[in-house]
């Protein structure tokens, strides 16, 4: 990913913050010669700087047969920024860009059709999303029929080796450009606009603070 060096980040609390805001996944990997991308959740475990994904795979997903390299891409907020919110607009002639926030995990992808870890696998989403839109579904190890639909599905961990984080917020910018432009944000009717807002203020913050 190219990441100019003013949107580089390193700490991995930044990771953290964009998959508990969308724990969904595109796994990208490549089989002779060609691209195999699979949009999925995923289960997240991060223990210090060791990361790793979890999910499954539909069988008659062609990716369910894919193992060692492979790259997640973690989607973050994103919006446009217009030229007209920064105060230096007509001195510096400024165009419009795109802010965003976006992590890629390069890493080891093993494929598993151990039922232990498919039921994990299952039961650990349903737990993860369920309350959140008021449901109370839970995997049952003890209905055969629950169980049985666990051969449609081949599981996965993906070992991650390395880490990309880029968050594009306008740094590169003096510091009225990006208050600027997170206000604007801030007043949109678009979320994703609002948390690219909040994202810009907690980094300006830093700037302040000279971390």
């Amino acid at each position: 990913m190219f990441t100019p060096r003013h949107f580089a980040e390193t700490d991995l609390t930044g990771l953290d913050a964009l998959i508990a805001r969308d724990a969904f996944v595109t796994l990208v990997t490549v089989a002779d010669g060609s691209p195999a991308v699979s949009h999925l959740p995923v289960l997240y475990r991060r223990e210090g700087e060791s990361v790793s994904l979890r999910g499954h795979w539909s069988r008659a997903n062609p990716q369910s047969r894919h193992a060692g390299p492979a790259l997640a891409i973690v989607h973050g907020p994103h919006a446009y920024v217009s030229p007209g919110w920064y105060p230096d607009k007509a001195e510096r002639a400024r165009v419009p860009t795109w802010n965003y926030a976006v992590a890629h995990l390069h890493g080891e992808l093993e494929p598993s059709t151990d039922p232990t870890f498919l039921a994990a696998v299952v039961a650990g989403l349903g737990e993860c999303h369920e309350e959140a839109v008021g449901g109370d579904w839970r995997f049952n190890p003890d209905d055969q029929r629950e169980t049985a639909q666990l051969r449609g599905i081949v599981g996965f961990v993906l070992h991650v080796r390395r880490v990309e984080l880029s968050f594009k917020l306008n740094q590169n910018h003096p510091d009225a450009n990006m208050r600027s432009v997170a206000d604007a944000l801030a007043g949109s009717s678009r979320e994703a606009d609002r948390e690219i807002a909040a994202l810009m203020r907690e980094r300006l913050a830093r700037r302040e603070r000279g971390d």
